[in-house]
């Protein structure tokens, strides 16, 4: 077995127990009681009063490309995938899942997300709610977020349970190597009409690159809200 899945095992291992056990979750947990805490003191980001109807954890990558003008990185959009916490919600580990997903998630090598999800038990049978890509933006030049549940769980073939976003708020992460806590509205489809990315870890890329330099994936993980 090569060195570095050796070490994901055990760093995956180690974290095992963090969660509740798998049996005590499932894909259908009520959510009606659930509230969205934003921070107090700010204006960017304004809670729904009222439930939502997705919480995921979302594990992937934000994606950049070295601007030779800036000599910055610049976004080219990110690919997660949503696993289903609504089950989590209410419970010690609702608010530390993004983070220990992440810490295994930015630590090993040769580990996919799936495997990450489901030996840390976040989820049942790895409850994928569906992905989030980036798409072309639908008025005007540049990139949309996209999330995508059309062929997974409880909204699998239903064509219409998606949404395109469009950001209407940030606030940023108080660690600098942190992405931006978002509130996006809906500018297409039926899935949400606002969305909500908190608990952010990780996503930003260094603060310099040259002329040249290929593009990067950095490694990230967010809980988001769907209401």
């Amino acid at each position: 077995m090569p060195i570095f899945s050796i070490l994901a095992l055990v760093i995956l291992g180690s974290y095992a127990d963090a969660l509740p056990a798998k049996k005590d979750l499932s894909t259908s947990c009520d959510l009606s009681g659930a509230s969205l805490q934003v921070l107090a003191n700010q204006t960017q980001l304004v809670a729904p009063t009222y439930a939502p109807s997705f919480i995921g954890i979302g594990v992937g990558t934000q994606n950049y490309t070295c601007n030779a003008t800036t000599s910055t990185y610049a976004f080219i959009g990110a690919v997660a995938e949503i696993f289903d916490s609504s089950c989590l919600y209410g419970t010690p580990a609702f608010d530390s899942a993004s983070t220990i997903a992440y810490d295994v998630w930015s630590a090993t090598t040769g580990v996919t997300i799936q495997e990450v999800i489901t030996t840390l038990r976040l989820t049942p049978d790895l409850a994928v709610l569906g992905q989030h890509y980036y798409v072309p933006n639908l008025v005007g030049s540049g990139l949309s977020p996209k999330w995508d549940f059309t062929s997974s769980g409880v909204t699998d073939g239903n064509p219409n349970a998606y949404v395109i976003g469009a950001k209407i708020g940030d606030l940023p992460s108080s660690d600098s190597r942190n992405i931006d806590d978002l509130m996006v509205k809906a500018v297409e489809g039926e899935l949400a009409s606002e969305i909500f990315r908190m608990e952010t870890n990780g996503g930003q890329p260094p603060s310099q690159c040259a002329a040249g330099d290929s593009n990067i994936t950095v490694k990230y993980t967010a809980q988001y809200w769907f209401f």
